[in-house]
This record gives C-alpha cells, sequence and structure tokens, in this order.
C-alpha cells in the first residue's frame, strides 16, 4: 500500500510540474490526478503556493487533487475546458487496506479547507458523502478564471 501512495503521489507531482523547470517563472500544469493520500497533497500544493507559479487545471482533478483550491490562491488558478473538478467525502484506510467512511466532523473540516465559493456550491450538491459530484465548463468558470 505505501509504494502504491508513493508511485501516487510522483505521478501526480511529475504532472503538476509538467513544464515547471523549463523557464524561471513557469505555470504549473494539472493534466490529470485521481487524487491519492491526503498529506502528499498538502506537502506538495504548499511547495506550489510558496512558488508563487500559477496553477492551469487542464484535466480531471479529483478527491485530493482538489485540495489545490484551498491552498493556492485562486487568483493564481485558472481552469480550461478540459478541468473537471471532483468531490468527495473523506475516507479513512486501515493498515490492511480496508477503506471506511469518515466521520461527518472530518468531512466538515476537509470542505472548510476550499474557498467559501466552492464550499457553498458543494453544500448545494449535497456536501462532501461517498458520491463524487462533479464541477465543470461555464459552472466552474463562475469560482475560476478561465485560462487563455
Amino acid at each position: 500500500m505505501r509504494s502504491t501512495r508513493f508511485v501516487a503521489f510522483v505521478t501526480c507531482a511529475a504532472l503538476v510540474f509538467a513544464g515547471a523547470s523549463s523557464s524561471a517563472v513557469a505555470d504549473i500544469r494539472i493534466l490529470g490526478s485521481q487524487g491519492g493520500e491526503v498529506s502528499s497533497f498538502v506537502h506538495l500544493f504548499g511547495l506550489v503556493r510558496d512558488s508563487g507559479e500559477r496553477v492551469i487545471i487542464d484535466g480531471p482533478c479529483y478527491s485530493a487533487c482538489t485540495l489545490v483550491l484551498g491552498m493556492v490562491p485562486s487568483e493564481r488558478i485558472c481552469v480550461t475546458r478540459r478541468a473537471l473538478l471532483g468531490f468527495h467525502g473523506a475516507k479513512l484506510v486501515d493498515r490492511a487496506g480496508k477503506v471506511y467512511r469518515a466521520p461527518q466532523a472530518l468531512n466538515a473540516a476537509v470542505a472548510e479547507v476550499y474557498p467559501e465559493p466552492v464550499q457553498d456550491w458543494i453544500a448545494r450538491h449535497g456536501g462532501l458523502t461517498t458520491k463524487m459530484i462533479t464541477l465543470r465548463g461555464a459552472e466552474l468558470y463562475r469560482y475560476y478564471q478561465r485560462c487563455g
């Protein structure tokens, strides 16, 4: 399980930092992420936030990947027509790999990470539950600027 988490993190890091080393000031592009273990994404997006770079969401960004919305200032995030954000409630995984639904209090704490307009959108769509809810297209453009 530990190696799977590491691979997911490394894959996300590679996708997020695609093109970041090609110039002194580069955009960070999320081409696609299924999410993964939360603390890895918190660490990664902390580095992104501190870099000062703009984030381009240019594909699916599910689960823990969506934490970028709460960790990088909204004015430094833009979305393309391929952007798709997927939100769901937290899951707990034991050492044997068994998945459990997290307590509602944990889901409420996770929701608070997102900017208020996104929190409101999540609440209007049933909150963070086991069901994935997605934000894309014209609805997404209400919250984030479209990449030029």
